[in-house]
């Protein structure tokens, strides 16, 4: 069979125009690293490779999130660590303040020092994240939470929402706290605070409460104790009230109700109260309870006789139950921060496995064998030569040089 002159050019010039695609394609991919160069080359590869590089994306984002929600957390840790020793502060005052030795001269000095602990203690519920958002601000981040009124009280003008971050595929976490939740509540477990009102003319002072029987019908109820012709009464807060014990007054003997058991010492005047009421409806407020303290030290004894002492003595006792409640919810706080420091940890440690997993996945999909690569390199560098010189060769050979 004849091979004209053209066909034979134009076979040879497309067989090394493919080789050269070839030796191209070879080269952008050792050039780019990976084994295709568009989705259309290996389309299942392609989109394994896609929905990978998405995934190890959000894992960078969630990093991110937890990031900040670690730099939140630790700046509420500080301000709840710094919290939490001035109000051991405040309770180591109150148990001196107990010393009756001190003069009233004295007990204003400590009431200075409470006083001087109270507005730091509002200073760092005011904290803020060093960006102007206050960290116990709840939603209302925007402005600070606390402001002392012109009579000493402390008003939350916060909320009680709580900022949250997705720090995981499933997993949103609180990254705040609200100061009501914060500064103004009390656990759940808190107990009983007894306290005295102002208008008693005796001198009764009372001891700690403690619970004989939680599975008493009245255990949990609010109660007051009423002195009367040396008998005391034990009525419930209900409407109407339940009287819950009663009997004869004895100083220093127990007085026993509602599965709970009190002493009291000196001697109540008739009409004097006790209300024994639980923590949660006796003032969860910390500034209150620290305000109602420096009002109290403030008061002078000096000409009060026996009834004004027992009034400090009672104020001491019911402001050390609430500080020592209020102490306790914060470092109940700091703890439930620290755990979710914690988690945030563990999330990292395990988002880092799988974005390593991830990669080596991406990696075996996508990255170019450059041994391999290298050698096909060659090989088709080499061919296209060979055919290069033959074509030139053979394009040579004519009947004139062998006559």
């Amino acid at each position: 069979m004849r091979i004209s002159t053209s066909s034979f050019y134009e076979q040879n010039v497309s067989a090394m125009g493919l080789q050269q695609q070839k030796l191209f394609r070879v080269q952008q991919q050792l050039a780019a690293g990976t084994k295709f160069l568009t989705a259309g080359d290996d389309p299942v590869a392609a989109a394994r490779a896609l929905g990978t590089s998405e995934t190890l994306a959000l894992s960078a984002q969630y990093a991110t999130s937890r990031d900040r929600a670690k730099l939140a957390l630790s700046r509420e840790e500080t301000a709840l660590d710094s919290a939490t020793s001035i109000l051991q502060n405040i309770k180591t005052l109150t148990v001196q303040a107990g010393n009756g030795a001190l003069s009233d001269a004295d007990r204003a000095s400590l009431a200075t020092t409470i006083q001087s602990n109270l507005e730091q203690l509002v200073g760092l519920a005011n904290s803020d994240d060093g960006n102007g958002q206050f960290l116990f601000a709840g939603y209302k981040s925007a402005n600070a939470p606390f402001a002392m009124q012109a009579d000493g009280s402390v008003q939350y003008l916060g909320d009680q929402g709580q900022r949250m971050m997705q720090i995981d595929v499933a997993r949103q976490m609180s990254t705040s706290d609200d100061g009501r939740s914060v500064f103004m509540s009390v656990q759940g477990g808190a107990g009983y605070v007894t306290s005295g009102p102002a208008a008693n003319t005796g001198s009764g002072v009372f001891g700690s409460v403690g619970v004989t029987d939680a599975t008493d019908p009245n255990y949990g109820k609010d109660f007051q104790i009423s002195f009367a012709a040396g008998n005391y009464t034990v009525t419930t807060n209900d409407t109407p009230p339940v009287v819950a014990a009663t009997g004869a007054y004895t100083a220093g003997s127990p007085i026993s109700f509602g599965g709970l058991q009190i002493s009291i010492t000196g001697t109540p005047a008739d009409g004097d109260t006790f209300a024994v009421t639980t923590a949660k409806n006796a003032g969860t407020d910390v500034f209150a309870a620290v305000s109602e303290l420096v009002s109290a030290l403030r008061t002078p004894l000096t000409g009060g006789g026996a009834a004004a002492q027992a009034k400090l003595q009672n104020a001491l006792s019911t402001a050390n139950v609430k500080v020592t409640n209020a102490h306790d919810n914060v470092l109940t706080v700091l703890s439930s921060v620290g755990s979710r420091m914690n988690e945030l940890d563990s999330l990292d440690s395990a988002g880092e496995a799988r974005d390593l997993m991830d990669q080596g996945y991406l990696s075996d999909v996508v990255d170019l064998d450059p041994v391999a690569a290298i050698a096909e390199f060659y090989q088709r560098q080499t061919s296209l030569q060979a055919t290069q010189m033959t074509f030139a060769k053979l394009n040579s050979i004519a009947l004139f040089n062998y006559l």
